[in-house]
């Protein structure tokens, strides 16, 4: 039973200094810290619930996605919840349209990333009080519920609210056999922590090693500043993780079209499945040239996780410039904007490989792809869910992975929410962690 006004919104700028160790590092982001913009909502239920929501940041810039759910909040304060939902298209048309906030935007940038965070909140909220985590409120939605959570704005041209109604249908048949599947075995995931840019060989090989003793056969590494360096760092990795383990690899939107495919020339004796962002995210004709000219090497194109929202990602499938669509909890508009995705995803059966990582992208991006294989794609072939093996300490639900594999959450909600103890450590500039930091690099 959705209860309550919303009465307090606030948000947290939360960073980890992660650059320290050159976790994270790719060749176009070489110090990050990974960062959250942190929203919590409460509500006047007598039940003292709270909605936790976030959207991932790299550090600096994190203050400004802040004061952009400042700007957003008007729109939440002493809204009835069961409104929101009620109407939660509306409601999502609602964030996104506001008729100043939108020239910034629309449906991009800062604020896109400020509207996920609240969203994300708002979705846990109602998570936890229907006593559910995530995905299973979800699979357990009536489908026309679900539809009216999404906006089809823009995307009727590939997807009209009909189509994706056929889809949740036809996806009822087995549904129950896969959510018994998941409980049991969890949906495959593959490891991109051995290979970070900034890590030396030694580490590499370390982690190579320890990833192999606990299961894992997917691997990612990091590609794209200095071609020779790249040839042997994947060439160490083949040789460590054998000929016939999955390896990906990832150039971080480094290259101009034609450098991809020449750069990609020379690493395809290495086998990857994909090259993810190969150039621009923004660039889908850039893309559909590069995945049309590596058809030949038998190596396909991932990207996703920079995409600005749902009419970025019709364009992609449209132009058959993807063959992995990577979905990213954060940086789309929160569950209704990926649900838009995850069914146009289906109807080019394109499938769907989320990014994760990050601070708290795992513990969000595992309850959609667990509710797309149960009730949208129905398939495992060629998908996969990124794991990164960072920062999970900090969450009170955090993900569980075994043998290499996500397991479903069982707590109630999104599995946003951070201990507090981590976010008032961590909190920018005033936690202990930053003034330590702050007043080395002072002196």
């Amino acid at each position: 039973m959705v209860r309550g006004r919303i009465s307090r919104l606030s948000v947290r700028d939360v960073r980890f200094p992660t650059s320290l160790e050159g976790h994270g590092s790719d060749a176009m982001h070489t110090d990050p810290d990974y960062s959250a913009a942190y929203v919590i909502l409460e509500t006047d239920a007598e039940d003292g619930l709270k909605g936790y929501g976030l959207t991932f940041t790299l550090g600096k810039g994190t203050e400004v996605v802040v004061c952009a759910v400042n700007a957003l909040a008007h729109h939440v304060l002493n809204t009835d919840l069961r409104d929101i939902i009620g109407d939660f298209r509306g409601f999502y048309r609602q964030l996104t349209s506001d008729g100043q906030l939108r020239w910034i935007g629309p449906e991009k940038g800062v604020v896109h990333l400020a509207t996920a965070a609240v969203l994300n909140a708002i979705w846990d909220l109602w998570a936890k009080q229907e006593g559910k985590p995530l995905w299973k409120l979800l699979v357990d939605m009536d489908p026309r519920t679900l539809l009216s959570c999404i906006d089809f704005r823009y995307i009727t041209d590939v997807l009209t609210e009909e189509e994706a109604y056929e889809i949740l249908q036809k996806g009822q048949v087995g549904k129950k056999e896969r959510e018994g599947q998941m409980l049991m075995q969890g949906y495959p995931a593959y490891t991109t922590s051995c290979a970070w840019l900034g890590y030396s060989d030694d580490k590499l090989r370390q982690l190579c090693t320890e990833a192999l003793k606990d299961g894992w056969t997917r691997f990612k590494v990091k590609v794209g500043a200095d071609l020779q360096d790249d040839i042997r760092r994947c060439r160490l990795i083949r040789n460590m993780i054998g000929p016939e383990k999955t390896l990906m690899m990832d150039a971080n939107q480094r290259w101009d079209v034609p450098e991809a495919v020449e750069w990609m020339a020379k690493l395809a004796e290495f086998k990857p499945l994909w090259i993810e962002e190969p150039t621009s995210p923004d660039d889908i004709l850039g893309h559909a040239t590069i995945a049309k000219a590596l058809v030949p090497l038998g190596v396909g194109v991932a990207t996703g996780e920079q995409c600005h929202n749902r009419v970025i990602f019709k364009q992609l499938l449209q132009a058959k410039a993807l063959q992995f669509l990577q979905i990213d909890s954060c940086r789309l508009g929160s569950v209704n904007e990926n649900l838009s995705v995850l069914l146009m995803a289906k109807k080019f059966e394109i499938p769907v490989c989320p990014h994760a990582g990050g601070v708290g992208l795992c513990e969000l991006v595992q309850h959609l792809i667990i509710f797309d294989f149960i009730s949208v794609s129905a398939s495992l072939k060629n998908r996969m869910c990124e794991y990164v093996d960072h920062l999970h300490e900090h969450f009170r639900y955090p993900v569980v992975i075994k043998k290499a594999s996500y397991m479903p959450p069982q707590d109630a909600g999104y599995s946003t929410e951070m201990k507090e103890e981590s976010v008032k450590k961590h909190q920018y500039p005033d936690g202990e962690v930053w003034k330590k930091l702050l007043a080395a690099k002072g002196n």
